[in-house]
């Protein structure tokens, strides 16, 4: 009779522990790392920047038939500050607005590169850049902060609103991922799938420039207070850039606040 022993290694729960923290940490590894991806497919540095995003300012976009509409929340300043150096739309070109939500200053950054180019377009094409070409210059400019090392991605995703080569009014987004797309109406930042939502079933076909503000200011209304102080808006036509002032905007949007009557609603409901 041949007996055979089999010796069977059994971990001690505090080595267990120790192998399950050095792989959270191998783990963890990943997040750090710009260029290198996570075992399921994951840029997670990429992934917090759209983080950043989702906690930046309101902003809604939308197109009408003749003109794109901006509006943005604009968040209260210190009562000793200038308020005409903080700006959430910006121009990057004659015909071309953009606002952003995210980093102020990874903004600040991004504009001034686009300027740039815009500039560099205009003089070696004699020619206005088209809202798609700088959309696709801005795409091209985050996606390189994604795949090289020593930088991190722009904190952003912009709007940008102006005209494409066949002179139609358009409305373009960009994310700190480098992708780009064309969109009727859409919002970025905080909240901004509850003000998607109501711009998917509010939205009309070749609203005019009236109908057009309407959709955005309302839109921006689900999510803010209703205040012309709070609210910056900018209507981009084929003749130019135009801000709302703050004496025509506020009784628009006294006019759209509904506040009232959806708490008087929930009453109703309890």
């Amino acid at each position: 009779l041949k007996l055979r022993l089999y010796i069977v290694p059994v971990l001690h729960p505090a080595a267990s522990a120790a192998g399950q923290d050095r792989r959270g940490q191998m783990a963890g590894g990943y997040d750090r790392a710009i260029t290198v991806f996570s075992p399921d497919g994951h840029l997670f540095q990429v992934e917090y920047a759209l983080e950043a995003v989702r906690k930046g300012t309101t902003t809604v976009g939308a197109k009408g038939k003749d003109c794109v509409v901006l509006a943005v929340e604009r968040r209260a300043t210190p009562k000793l500050q200038d308020p005409r150096t903080i700006r959430k739309i910006l121009t990057v070109d004659d015909n071309i607005a953009l606002t952003f939500a995210g980093l102020s200053a990874d903004a600040r950054v991004l504009v001034n590169k686009t300027r740039v180019e815009c500039q560099s377009y205009r003089l070696n094409v004699e020619d206005a850049p088209t809202v798609d070409y700088v959309a696709r210059f801005i795409a091209r400019t985050q996606q390189k902060y994604t795949h090289r090392g020593g930088v991190r991605p722009f904190g952003i995703s912009t709007l940008l609103a102006g005209f494409d080569n066949k002179g139609q009014p358009a409305l373009y987004q960009t994310d700190p991922a480098g992708t780009y797309y064309a969109w009727k109406a859409t919002a970025i930042g905080k909240n901004s799938k509850s003000v998607t939502d109501y711009l998917e079933k509010k939205y009309k076909e070749d609203l005019d420039e009236d109908g057009t503000i309407r959709l955005a200011l309302k839109g921006l209304l689900e999510v803010t207070e209703a205040s012309g102080k709070n609210i910056e808006v900018v209507i981009v036509k084929a003749s130019g850039i135009t801000w709302m002032p703050e004496e025509q905007l506020e009784p628009l949007v006294k006019e759209l606040d509904d506040t009232a009557e959806k708490i008087a609603k929930l009453k109703e409901q309890q």
